[in-house]
């Protein structure tokens, strides 16, 4: 389906002048008429008059069907759209904010109209009249770009592990035809394919950077995690869903990931996991530090000829640096008055 925008139909404001004066003439024809009719019964001889009568019996048809007219009249706001069918068939859409006039018998299609999801512009607010506006409205496309929240998910990562994620969908109908009449309901499409896309990138990649993992499909393992590399994984994400939606005339801006958690049945444990591996690679810097501090210190002893010390006594001294460096109190020093040897 190609979308076809009516053209030169900014004629709401004349053809509603002209309905109403339509009105006005019609109302005092009746009148005229009425008084034309009354005057020929009464004369001599009279009858009924044939002008009156005629003129009554279009006065009367007009005002009782004259309504139809209006049901033409189209108003639209910015960034809004109306697809337009005539018995069934499709005729054209109308964008761009204005005052329309169509053919009266025109009806606007849009079946996504009462889907609600977890995004901007599908909040109902409860009232009455809020309710009766978007009925009112509900026909009319949003051209404007929507937020679409997805609900968190439980997938596993590329090694097992159930992580939570959710996702922020930037996106906006580009053809209006394609999502009335291509898809069954556009929104709907648009939440499965984002659950689909989401569970098909995420799946690839390790919730934290893992060894001999390839993320990127080229054979060579590198370091993209969720974690780690979430910009690349939410461009991912963007061009997966553009590529499902795209039949469905919609462009997708962007895509964030607004939550990303182990599953609770496992958070504990990897909390665990990460501070015991924070603490290891504590301590290693530790003790690469004492070692090299030690080194410096048996070396300035030696340049300076402090004092002379065999391997016993440096092993010795080598044992108590490490202790006092690498402990995680501090080191109650005992100091020896008596002869080194």
């Amino acid at each position: 389906m190609k979308e076809k925008i009516l053209e030169g139909k900014k004629k709401g404001m004349p053809m509603l002048l002209l309905i109403l004066a339509l009105y006005v003439v019609a109302v005092v024809a009746l009148v005229w008429a009425a008084i034309r009719e009354e005057a020929a019964e009464s004369a001599w001889f009279g009858g009924p008059d044939p002008l009156a009568i005629t003129v009554m019996a279009v006065c009367i048809a007009w005002l009782a069907l004259g309504w139809i007219f209006l049901c033409g009249l189209k108003v639209l706001k910015p960034q809004e759209a109306l697809v337009l069918t005539l018995f069934g068939k499709y005729i054209g859409t109308l964008k761009g904010e204005g005052f329309y006039y169509v053919n009266p018998f025109c009806s606007g299609v849009n079946p996504a109209a009462q889907t609600k999801l977890n995004q901007s512009g599908d909040v109902d607010g409860g009232k009455a009249e809020k309710k009766a506006e978007a009925q009112a409205g509900g026909k009319r496309i949003s051209l404007k770009i929507m937020t679409l929240n997805n609900n968190r998910q439980k997938i596993n990562d590329c090694l097992g592990n159930p992580v939570e994620i959710g996702i922020a969908v930037m996106w906006r109908v580009v053809d209006t035809a394609k999502a009335v009449f291509d898809v069954d309901n556009y929104k709907e499409y648009l939440s499965l394919q984002c659950d689909s896309a989401l569970r098909n990138i995420v799946r690839i990649y390790p919730y934290d950077v893992a060894p001999n993992v390839d993320t990127t499909g080229d054979g060579v393992a590198d370091e993209g995690s969720l974690r780690g590399s979430s910009e690349v994984v939410a461009a991912r994400i963007k061009e997966e869903i553009q590529s499902k939606v795209a039949q469905a005339g919609l462009e997708i801006i962007e895509a964030r990931i607004t939550y990303l958690a182990y599953a609770p049945e496992i958070a504990a444990v990897m909390l665990q996991r990460q501070q015991a591996s924070a603490i290891i690679d504590a301590r290693k810097m530790i003790v690469d530090g004492a070692v090299g501090m030690v080194e410096m210190a048996l070396e300035r002893l030696s340049e300076k000829q402090v004092v002379e010390l065999d391997e016993e006594r440096k092993a010795a001294m080598v044992s108590n640096l490490l202790v006092v460096l690498c402990g995680n109190r501090d080191a109650q020093p005992v100091v020896n008055s008596g002869s080194l040897y």
